[in-house]
């Protein structure tokens, strides 16, 4: 009987198999990561991996398990395009990226801002509330995670952002929202600035937000409140600008004119129609559009959204519609 040699050896039987076994490892990889997922309901974008496809597959001989997989290449990559949203805003979307980009896209484009029923009619989607979370979660995103302080000369100032009702003026009025304004002064042009909501016109409240907002040493430009008192106490050169804190002449016209593009922005854009428990969100879309104003290139924000939308933590629905739950601490 004659021995056998390498020659006789089926290598396209070994091939076959080593194939077979990288293609099974792959999917049992994919099928991991999709447990820790929700499926895809939209045809268009992922496929889930039912039962009945594994069953198929443990009968099938080696070439229609090859077939199979196969038929199934576009819902692999479009799983791995899936696992690419992991940790981000992305996360557990129904929704094809391509529309997410092209949400985007609108946003950044419009000079203004964009509302949430114009962004529906422009997607084409039909719920309200689907495209008013997209719209929060990208307000999130445009904050960007450990964004630098402001520096040199900056303008502090209050203002409350509400209608006008009847009772006290000015620090102190019932029914409104305290927002802290912070402008860096650039002499001939403004600098950046800085939004926070605050709970209290105390210095309880505006100092911890300063720290957060403007770098030590810099001089910080206010009026005589006696609330930025502590100003000098904690490393800044304080600047006051007049001894009483009445309504009288604009002394503060930097941070002043931020507020009144802010009020009318909420004004134009949304309406008016501002809850006081979103107000964090709105807050931080006009920073992002007020220190990116002299960009000429639309797709830098684009580009630049993008990019601080990956990077951040998911954000779920629940949470957005509650509000963010501390002012102060509102830098995602």
């Amino acid at each position: 009987m004659r021995r056998k040699t390498m020659a006789d050896f089926n290598w396209a039987v070994l091939v076959s198999i080593i194939v077979a076994a990288m293609c099974l490892v792959m999917l049992a990889v994919l099928l991991a990561a999709a447990l820790q997922m929700r499926p895809y309901h939209d045809p268009g974008a992922l496929v889930y991996f039912d039962k009945s496809f594994l069953q198929a597959a443990l009968r099938y001989n080696r070439a229609s398990l090859l077939v199979s997989i196969a038929e199934r290449f576009i819902s692999w990559a479009a799983m791995a395009g899936a696992l690419l949203c992991l940790w981000t805003i992305f996360h557990g979307t129904r929704k094809p990226l391509k529309l997410w980009f092209h949400a985007i896209w609108y946003i950044t484009s419009q000079k203004n801002g964009v509302s949430a029923m114009g962004l529906k009619q422009v997607l084409g989607l039909n719920r309200y509330e689907t495209v008013w979370i997209w719209l929060h979660k990208l307000r999130i995103a445009m904050v960007r995670p450990g964004r630098d302080c402001l520096s040199g000369t900056v303008e502090v100032d209050e203002t409350y952002i509400g209608g006008k009702k009847a009772g006290k003026q000015g620090r102190g009025a019932a029914g409104k929202t305290l927002v802290l304004v912070a402008v860096e002064d650039k002499g001939s042009h403004f600098g950046r600035i800085h939004l926070h909501r605050i709970f209290y016109a105390s210095a309880e409240s505006i100092m911890p937000t300063v720290k957060k907002s403007v770098n030590p040493g810099s001089r910080v430009r206010t009026d005589g409140w006696r609330g930025y008192d502590k100003l000098s106490s904690n490393g800044y050169k304080h600047i006051v600008v007049r001894k009483n804190a009445d309504v009288g002449d604009n002394l503060l016209p930097l941070a002043n004119r931020v507020v009144a593009l802010l009020k009318k922005w909420l004004l134009g854009t949304h309406q008016g129609a501002v809850c006081p428990s979103h107000i964090d969100y709105y807050l931080d879309e006009f920073t992002f559009r007020f220190n990116r104003r002299t960009s000429h290139y639309r797709g830098k924000l684009f580009y630049r959204l993008i990019q601080q939308a990956v990077s951040i933590e998911p954000v779920i629905a629940k949470t957005i519609r509650g509000g963010k739950p501390n002012g102060l601490n509102h830098y995602i």
